[in-house]
This record gives C-alpha cells, structure tokens and sequence, in this order.
C-alpha cells in the first residue's frame, strides 16, 4: 500500500492548480507577470509556465464549480483591492476543507490509496474517534472477504441464483443500519464471483437480519454469508467438528425463530441451513466474528466438498 497524507494532495496538486487557475485569471485583469508572481509567492518564470499551460494541474479540481467560483472571488477581491493576503488564504483554506469533506480531494486520495475506496472515509474532517474507527474496520474486513471469495474457484458453483452477499455488523449494531455488506449482492457471472460494489452499510436485508438474529445470543458472531445448501459443505463441516443447525425456510418472523432456535441449541453454530420451500431456494449461512473469518471457513468448507 502506497501510504499518502491528503495534505501532499493539497499540496502537490491542489495548490499548483489554484495557482494555475488564479494566475489566468489575474493576467485577464490586465496583471503583469511580475505582479502576478509577487502576489502569489512564486518567480516570474513560474507565472509564464502558469500562463503557457507547462504546469500540470488536476482537472477534477478546476472543473469544480466551487473551485471555479473561489478564484473569481479572489481573484476579483485582489483586482479590486478589497482581499488582502489573509483573506486570500481562508477562501482557500474553506475550498481544501471542502474538497477534503468527501469531495475530489477525497476522490485522488482513494486513487493514491485504494484501501480507503468504499470506505466513506472522512478521517480529515472528523478525526479518528471510535465510531469511524469501528466503521473503517467492519468494511475493510468485508472488503477482504470478498476479495478472498472471488478468488476461490470453488465459490462461483456455491452462489445462490438469488445471489451471495457477506456481512459484518459494528459491535453494538442495532438495526440493518449498522451491518455492511455488499450493495447488489455477489453474482455468478459467466462462471466468475462477481462483486458489484465496495461494501455499505445498510445493503442487506436477509444476511443483516441473521447476523443480528446471531448477536442476539452470541454478540461475537458479527459477520455472516450465505451458500446454496449443499450436503457436502454439511458433511464437511460435521468432519470439522461442526455440528448445522436446520431452521424453518419461511420467512414470516425468521429472525424471531432463528434467535429463539439458537437459544434453544444453547448458543449459535458456525453453519446453520434450510432446504429451501415452495419459491424459496436451499440456504446455508457460515458465520464468523468476522467477514474474514466467516469468508475463511466458507471456502475451507467448499474446498473440502469439492475434494
């Protein structure tokens, strides 16, 4: 992983493209070179490479309207002398907060570090307190995990045909809310795991329903995923020292019966199944304290099937 501060962003791209951008503005105004270079803290060669276009800048930052709209007011407060040096600088440091605040600042750093994409990451404008942390670790290791399933060749046969999803809930979830998984669901897609989007809260319905169905009795089973019911997996997972559980398929208050039915067992299985009803497919879900975790035994568990 390439590790880069959003403030080298500021500083080698945002900043050459104000510049850039208030150089042009000001030569409109009838600025001189010189002018412009005094004003700006750079030399007067820097202003003509400014004024040839010899400079790079990052095109997502000067076609923002915000940006755009920020250097007119600048640039029309320096010509009328009504902006000094001071005020200069809190118009631009307003514009970097912004862009920092899940705006394109946010858009290059994800590209500069692709750990952080899907992450909603808003380290700059909130710091690390616990809840972003708890969030930023539930969606990594729902990322990992699947990455992990879309490179195991015995997934794709084991994708439902309504589809695979994996899930995590936050330590203290309460609702659908506050488990990630994956918007869309997994897919089969022409014999490849096909992972449609990065993780988010909120995505799922079934799988969220389960883990916190899980939670309910056992609050370290926070992550969950589900497979096409196969008794193999299940013959696996007895050779394992894992002993399914088999609930009712229907959905009507599935998650009232799952969580009275793990009570009953005295507590929740890794792997609990059903064989499905009339229009509702045979599931098995794998769980684990996380998605990792829970996307680990799934493929050791087909691999075992598969052997």
């Amino acid at each position: 992983m390439t590790l880069q501060l959003p403030s080298e962003i500021v500083v080698e791209r945002f900043l050459p493209t104000a510049r850039a951008m208030l150089a042009t503005r000001l030569d409109e105004k009838g600025w001189t070179q010189q002018e412009i270079a005094d004003q700006l803290g750079v030399t007067q060669a820097a202003v003509s490479k400014y004024g040839s276009g010899s400079v790079t800048v990052e095109e997502r930052f000067r076609e923002d309207a915000r940006m755009q709209q920020t250097i007119e007011r600048i640039a029309d407060g320096l010509a009328a002398g009504e902006m000094d040096e001071f005020a200069v600088l809190g118009e631009l440091l307003a514009l970097v907060r912004e862009f920092e605040d899940r705006g394109p600042i946010c858009a290059v750093h994800e590209e500069e570090m692709p750990a952080l994409q899907g992450m909603g990451c808003d380290l700059c404008v909130r710091g690390t307190d616990t809840a972003v942390k708890a969030e930023r670790a539930v969606l990594s290791s729902v990322r990992r995990a699947t990455r992990l399933l879309a490179d195991s060749a015995v997934v794709v046969d084991a994708i439902p045909n309504v589809g695979m999803n994996v899930g995590m809930a936050l330590p203290d979830a309460g609702d659908a809310l506050d488990v990630a998984a994956v918007p869309g669901r997994i897919h089969d897609l022409r014999g490849r795991v096909n992972v449609p989007s990065n993780p988010e809260f909120g995505a799922s319905e079934h799988v969220a329903g389960t883990i916190l169905a899980a939670m309910a009795v056992d609050p370290s089973r926070r992550a969950a995923l589900n497979l096409s019911t196969d008794e193999a997996v299940l013959d696996a997972a007895h050779e394992q020292g894992i002993e399914p559980l088999e609930f009712d398929a229907g959905y009507e208050d599935r998650d009232e019966r799952l969580e009275a039915a793990f009570r009953e067992r005295g507590g929740v299985p890794r792997v609990i199944y059903h064989s499905g009803a009339f229009g509702i497919e045979p599931i098995t879900y794998v769980f684990g304290e996380s998605a990792v975790e829970a996307a680990e035994l799934a493929v050791e568990l087909l691999a075992d099937a598969d052997t």
